[in-house]
């Protein structure tokens, strides 16, 4: 199932409106802008990997590639994000670093074999003469990171749309900027 993002356009929005809509404004306009990148690339992953698992007789590789080379970028790019903001932590209420700080561990659990070809918080290498990803056929699904321990792409891509969706303005303390001192 694909979940398309609309976004609302305000007409010369105020503050308080712009920070209601997209919270994370209120810490880094960058960094916000670097989410609506990765949501709108979690939409495309979900999509091809819908249309490679349409037909239960045929796998369409050309969607289950171009899912697997997005994910691949994706998982880097929202490893970041995250880690971003955990480690800004004073920026934000206790309890959204709280969910962050869980979704920085499964990220990283998927992000080291693929970006390191090691395991997680290990200097321990992960078979590199492998598929880059499984699939789960009952789920049209991708599973990524350590072959050994295989991690759901629409699984991770579901907690960081939640975990992020589940951030306020109130729970934005300060700015980026105001981190370093």
């Amino acid at each position: 199932m694909t979940k398309k993002r609309f976004q609302t356009v305000l007409i010369n929005p105020s503050w308080e409106e712009m920070v209601t809509k997209e919270p994370l404004l209120a810490f880094s306009f960058y960094l916000s802008g670097r989410n609506n990148v990765l949501l709108s690339i979690s939409d495309e992953i979900t999509e091809n990997l819908d249309k490679a698992f349409s037909n239960t007789h045929i796998l369409h590789h050309e969607f289950i590639d171009r899912a697997s080379m997005l994910m691949w970028l994706w998982t880097l790019g929202a490893y970041e994000i995250i880690r971003t903001i955990c480690q800004a932590k004073k920026c934000f209420s206790s309890s959204f670093i709280e969910k962050a700080t869980e979704l920085k561990k499964l990220l990283a659990i998927v992000r080291m074999p693929n970006a390191k070809m090691e395991e997680a918080g290990k200097k321990k290498p992960v078979n590199s003469n492998r598929s880059p990803d499984g699939l789960d056929y009952d789920n049209m699904d991708l599973l990524i990171g350590d072959p050994e321990n295989p991690i759901s792409a629409r699984k991770l891509i579901g907690l960081y749309d939640q975990t992020m969706a589940a951030l306020t303005k109130d729970d934005v303390r300060q700015n980026h900027s105001q981190s370093y001192s």
